[in-house]
């Protein structure tokens, strides 16, 4: 399938990377960092795939500078990456690693050196083991922890840094990392404690924003990035458009694993109505002044879009999700590639929270290695991105306030409980020599970027 030209993006659109911490500095125990329950995960036997561990990772802490003239040659107009809570609090709380400041000062002077806005995220799921030890995100001076932690970070980045996420997928360190356990920090709660969980989440994340207003620089604009649950329309039908847009605003009482649970309070300062209907006496209790807490004003919604599911109206208009046929594309982590998400994801997250969007994290796993030419070539990752970009657009086209675009990943990295197995990066890590070789999707997107998408 050959998709047409376009008229570029808009001139303000901002082409981005992403990282994250864990998954690419390595260097776990220098320079005085402290123990992240990931670091504890990955030493427990059968919690990740062959055994393997963010110790080492790429080495960005050693090759940061190496890894931004990387992204200067690809035109990287922005770059999202996220901050170790350890590597500046050891324990969590505390004195200030200096040592550990150090990195994250050289790596955004090295940033704004390179003409590349950095958006920095708070939190990227490595949770401070000592605290973890005293009840982590279940303990009720979980926020204030983490709202001391933002308020030292504003202060000594604030400065340089205007773009800032509190947390990045809590339906995932929630639901993946205290509900089934296939995460770190590895619990199997009931619903009812993920619940408990995610409020404190909720009031951390109030807290934080108040602290980066008071410690960041005035004209800061300050978001988060949760997972984009979506449904979208399986025809142009209004009644599907309708379903789907309902399914995408569902809880269900079984799991976390949704969009309004979670930023009904941060943004609209209540609780879902369609939360009250799934989980019932299983919510915890949310004060008014929690509500006043967590609903600071935000400047933008990030969200994290990999995949949908197509729904068409039902009976009532009930959203009935449509099964994929036989041979569905998938990605090398078995999930359905379905371009219209990128369309449709934005579009109900901005008609239900009128901020404006950014896609914080869109990529697809693949089979990469360096063939024998010694290049790294990834047709199908230049498609999928091709294809969900051309979707993205049509969002803009909507009239969806969509202000920029971060490709996951920067690099290949530590996929989490997947390890190495999963290859998202534009560049390739080769983790014996730790040599980075771009692929033929990081010359494509320096090509994308230059046009400002019109080379699509």
């Amino acid at each position: 399938m050959s998709l047409p030209r376009h008229r570029p993006f808009p001139r303000t659109f901002l082409w981005g990377a992403a990282t994250a911490a864990y998954q690419i500095e390595g260097a776990w125990n220098t320079d005085g960092r402290g123990r992240s329950v990931w670091d504890d995960f990955c030493a427990t036997p059968g919690k990740v795939f062959e055994g393997h561990s963010g110790k080492t990772a790429c080495d960005h802490y050693h090759r940061h500078r190496e890894d931004v003239r990387l992204m200067k040659q690809l035109g990287l107009q922005t770059y999202r990456f996220s901050i170790s809570w350890t590597r500046l609090f050891p324990s969590g709380r505390g004195k200030l690693n200096p040592k550990g400041l150090a990195f994250y000062d050289r790596l955004v002077d090295e940033l704004l050196a390179a003409g590349i806005r950095p958006f920095c995220t708070l939190f990227h799921w490595d949770y401070p083991s000592a605290l973890f030890r005293r009840g982590g995100w279940l303990h009720a001076d979980s926020p204030a922890w983490f709202a001391d932690y933002a308020a030292a970070v504003a202060e000594s980045l604030g400065d340089r840094v205007r773009d800032w996420m509190t947390f990045n997928e809590p339906q995932i360190f929630i639901g993946l990392g205290h509900g089934n356990g296939t995460h770190a920090p590895g619990l199997k709660l009931p619903v009812r404690e993920q619940l408990q969980a995610a409020r404190h989440v909720q009031l951390a994340h109030g807290l934080a924003v108040s602290a980066l207003r008071a410690g960041a620089d005035r004209n800061a604009k300050i978001g988060w990035a949760p997972v984009g649950v979506v449904h979208y329309p399986a025809t142009a039908k209004p009644a599907d458009i309708r379903a789907a847009r309902r399914a995408t605003d569902a809880c269900h009482r079984d799991h976390v694993f949704n969009n309004t649970l979670w930023s009904d309070p941060v943004i609209l300062g209540r609780v879902a109505p369609e939360a009250r209907r799934a989980y019932g006496k299983l919510l915890p209790r949310y004060s008014d002044s929690d509500l006043r807490t967590m609903a600071q004003p935000l400047d933008f919604y990030g969200v994290n879009i990999y995949q949908g599911t197509p729904v068409r109206a039902g009976r009532n208009g009930q959203p009935q999700p449509q099964p994929f046929g036989p041979g569905n594309p998938r990605t090398a982590f078995e999930w359905n590639i379905t371009p219209a998400a990128l369309r449709w994801g934005p579009r109900f997250i901005h008609e239900r929270y009128g901020l404006p969007v950014f896609i914080t994290e869109n990529g697809l796993s693949n089979t990469d290695w360096v063939a024998a030419d010694g290049k790294a070539h990834d047709p199908q990752r230049i498609d999928f991105t091709g294809r969900y970009l051309h979707e993205l657009r049509r969002a803009l086209t909507d009239g969806v306030p969509v202000r920029g675009y971060f490709h996951w990943s920067l690099m290949d990295n530590f996929e989490w409980a997947e390890g190495y197995k999963q290859r998202f990066g534009l560049i390739h890590v080769d983790y014996e020599t730790l040599k980075r070789t771009p692929k033929d999707s990081y010359r494509w997107y320096r090509k994308v970027i230059g046009t400002r998408g019109a080379a699509l």
